[in-house]
């Protein structure tokens, strides 16, 4: 399996320093997605108060244990793409201000950041918001060197050096004999996940400069993720399968106090997912480059660090990742699979949500294994955009499977929250993996209303339309508007979950198509031809502890008060089994326009099973789940997970 993953290196279409920004321009969604897309970008991209998240750089009085200064980089890390996406003005206008801002505050130090000095690389979130500001950077920097301006390359010029800079003065605090004499991996909570997360801008900041001395310190950090036993402990613990959930404890006491911001465990789950994520980058760079790789006893073997990622990401998968495709409970790994069916508290932070779909996103990258894309279109389809408000104005903090939604809580004294500043990287892995050309081969991974674009290696260009309300409906549409570019390869992500999926070209059914892999049309693209793809998506049972939930192709549903069909609490009858196929579930017309698809079922609800009439099945309505709930009101209740009855006979 190790080296499957490893002789994969990087296939999907993006070099280890092809940039923040490759791809986003080539797509454009339309429709539904489309439509939730531009609004979250109109809200909370476009017209994001720039000097309000940066004004904390300037002031620097931050004494306690706030995170104000990972804002403005969460926030970049979404504009740079978007703006590329969108080709706003007043959006290039607002980051130009933003950035400006950033480099004002800049010590001659080279610290960026909202800390007095005394308090600096400590125990708060500094070190952590230092890598979103970098990322921050970059994002920037990578924008501005696809300019042709002089003024651009200025720009991007100020913007490296500053990220330069930042990195230097991070090195000089806190690098081999810094001046605080305190490792990186010590500051910071959760066992150092929360600083060596740093790993991947720093990454970023080698690729971009090709200066050895950033590799070196990519090197140290990755050392104090993997060395120290009661540090953060990413590779042996991983490699030994441990679970995600069970990682405490191992070379250090857990902290059981029940505190949020705890300095020995390791189980937070943002941050544990956001050290793979340097992991990768790393990796990624060793592989490139062979003769980088540091000689030291720890790295015996890079490929390790991959492997290492890849089993972390699979347990999750396996113990951690409901129907919904969210996880963690209070930003947690919990075993959370097998408890879904219960109300935990916290449930699926958006945060969480997003990072798990950046771990997915950059995992199909380096592996090409549509798997990651199965687990990212899930993710997607519901704990997403069950997360982002209708409006597109805001990202709740936790949607639990069952309940009522309401919006997050705001964070460090100021009017935004982490959830509403990570939120709109999530929008970007689906988009950035939608469609793309790499060594002559095109690939959808994604199936909505869209214009596809790419270019082959010769400079010709390949570009299709779209036509698709999936996964409302089964089915998708995609014309050629290609020509002249003689046979090209096009790939087609065939999920998992889809047994028997049809695929015609030009009305000529293709022999072939195999559930989770990729199904490849080679065809001598001409303007008019024809892909039609039928998947094969019906509902199916999902059981529990004697509960019992329902998903159909991708989409886990819901019922909601909003149909008035019954107590949503009352059991289900015994009788259904786990991975059964419902056939007694019917597309109707949605009720109102804030539910993107409905669905009526005939099931046996109730326990009143006495009399002839009550024995009978009931007829009720599901929702998907990024449906239910959404008006954020109080009086509005879901639920996607049912008691059956229990016999005492069992």
């Amino acid at each position: 399996m190790k080296n499957r993953y490893c002789a994969m290196l990087l296939f999907a279409g993006h070099s280890v320093v092809a940039g923040s920004l490759s791809n986003v321009g080539n797509i454009h969604l339309k429709g539904y997605i489309g439509d939730r897309l531009d609004a979250m970008i109109s809200h909370q991209i476009v017209e994001r108060d720039i000097d309000y998240i940066t004004a904390p750089f300037a002031e620097k009085t931050e004494r306690t244990e706030r995170w104000q200064s990972e804002f403005w980089g969460k926030y970049m890390h979404a504009a740079m793409p978007y703006l590329v996406y969108t080709g706003s003005e007043k959006l290039g206008e607002l980051v130009d201000r933003g950035v400006d801002s950033i480099l004002a505050s800049q010590e001659q130090s080279g610290y960026i950041g909202n800390y007095p000095d005394e308090l600096r690389c400590g125990e708060g979130w500094d070190v952590w918001g230092m890598k979103y500001t970098m990322l921050g950077l970059i994002h920037y920097y990578d924008y501005m060197t696809r300019q042709k301006s002089a003024d651009s390359r200025e720009k991007a010029s100020k913007a490296i050096a500053a990220c330069r800079r930042l990195c230097d003065y991070v090195i000089a605090e806190l690098g081999p004999n810094g001046k605080r004499g305190v490792e990186l991996w010590k500051t910071g909570y959760w066992s150092g996940f929360a600083s060596s997360s740093i790993l991947e801008p720093v990454v970023w900041l080698y690729n971009r400069t090709d200066d050895r001395k950033y590799f070196d310190f990519a090197t140290y950090i990755v050392k104090g993720m993997i060395e120290p036993a009661a540090g953060p402990r990413l590779l042996d613990l991983a490699l030994k399968n441990v679970p995600v959930a069970d990682r405490n404890g191992h070379g250090n006491k857990a902290d059981t106090s029940g505190g949020y911001a705890i300095k020995n465990n390791r189980w937070k789950a943002y941050e544990m997912m956001s050290c793979y994520q340097g992991f990768i980058e790393y990796w990624s760079v060793v592989k490139a480059k062979p003769g980088l790789k540091p000689d030291v006893d720890w790295m015996k073997n890079p490929d390790d660090l991959l492997t290492a990622a890849v089993n972390s990401a699979r347990d999750i998968i396996k113990e951690e990742v409901n129907l919904a495709g969210g996880c963690a409970s209070s930003e947690a790994w919990f075993h959370g699979a097998k408890k879904q069916h219960h109300p935990y508290i916290h449930l699926q932070e958006a945060c969480v949500t997003t990072t798990w779909m950046r771990m997915c996103e950059k995992l199909l990258e380096v592996t090409d294994d549509p798997g990651w894309a199965d687990q990212l279109e899930k993710t997607f389809y519901n704990a997403y955009l069950a997360a982002l408000s209708l409006d597109g104005k805001k990202f709740a903090a936790y949607t639990p499977l069952s309940g009522s939604r309401w919006r997050g809580m705001d964070h460090c004294y100021m009017h935004t929250d982490c959830c509403s500043a990570n939120g709109p990287r999530g929008f970007l892995c689906f988009l950035k993996k939608f469609f793309y050309v790499h060594n002559g081969m095109m690939t959808f991974n994604f199936y909505s209303s869209s214009r596809a674009k790419g270019n082959l290696p010769d400079g010709r260009d390949v570009a299709f339309d779209m036509y698709s309300v999936y996964p409302r409906s089964n089915k998708a549409r995609i014309v050629s508007h290609t020509e002249g570019v003689g046979v090209v390869p096009l790939r087609l992500r065939i999920p998992a979950w889809s047994k028997k999926t049809v695929v015609r070209l030009n009305k000529k059914e293709l022999p072939g198509v195999k559930p989770g892999g990729y199904f490849t049309v080679n065809n001598e693209w001409r303007h008019g031809d024809v892909i039609e793809i039928e998947f094969d998506m019906p509902v199916v049972s999902h059981t529990v502890d004697q509960h019992v939930a329902f998903t159909r192709g991708p989409i886990l549903l819901a019922r909601d008060s909003r149909f008035a069909d019954g107590d949503l609490m009352e059991p289900f009858r015994v009788g259904i089994e786990n991975k059964w196929f419902m056939n007694r579930f019917f597309p109707v017309c949605i009720p109102s326009e804030d539910m993107w698809m409905a669905f009526s079922a005939v099931l046996p609800i109730g326990v009143h099973t006495e009399n002839p009439e009550a024995v009978n099945p009931s007829t009720v309505f599901f929702c998907d789940y990024a449906s239910a709930g959404n008006p954020w009101r109080r009086g509005n209740y879901y639920r996607t997970w049912f008691p059956v009855e229990r016999n005492v006979h069992e």
